[in-house]
């Protein structure tokens, strides 16, 4: 019976990490999509603060947004650019890139680029 609360509390703790976990690889994928969109489809663009605005909305820590850009730029420049981060950004990262990757094949980059205008409105611009 004492092992069986000991376990339920543990889980009740982890629960939360778990949750944030979750939220930050959304973010983190989304982010990525974003900085893809730039890249790969034609008069896109992406502002930084709105990047950062939608962190603090999912309840991010402050620097998110920085650790994230930085991790992309390095794994996407053979580590010429950016900073290499902690060991579960790196991994968030690398599969946000292999689905962003898989849908750009599935769907086609024209296809891929309107659906990433439509999903990520809040996020990516027209550029002027």
């Amino acid at each position: 019976m004492r092992y069986g609360l000991l376990i339920a509390g543990a889980l009740l703790i982890a629960a939360p990490a778990q949750a944030d976990d979750h939220t930050r690889s959304k973010y983190v994928t989304m982010v990525l999509q974003a900085f893809a969109a730039k890249v790969e489809c034609p008069n896109t663009d992406v502002v930084y603060q709105d990047l950062v605005q939608k962190a603090q909305q999912m309840q991010l820590p402050d620097g998110t947004t920085e650790q994230v850009r930085k991790a992309i730029a390095y794994m996407h420049t053979g580590g010429k650019m950016g900073e290499k981060q902690a060991d579960d950004i790196m991994a968030e990262v690398a599969v946000a890139t292999q689905t962003t990757d898989l849908d750009q094949r599935r769907l086609g980059m024209s296809t891929w680029c309107e659906k990433q205008k439509a999903s990520l409105s809040d996020l990516i611009r027209s550029k002027s």
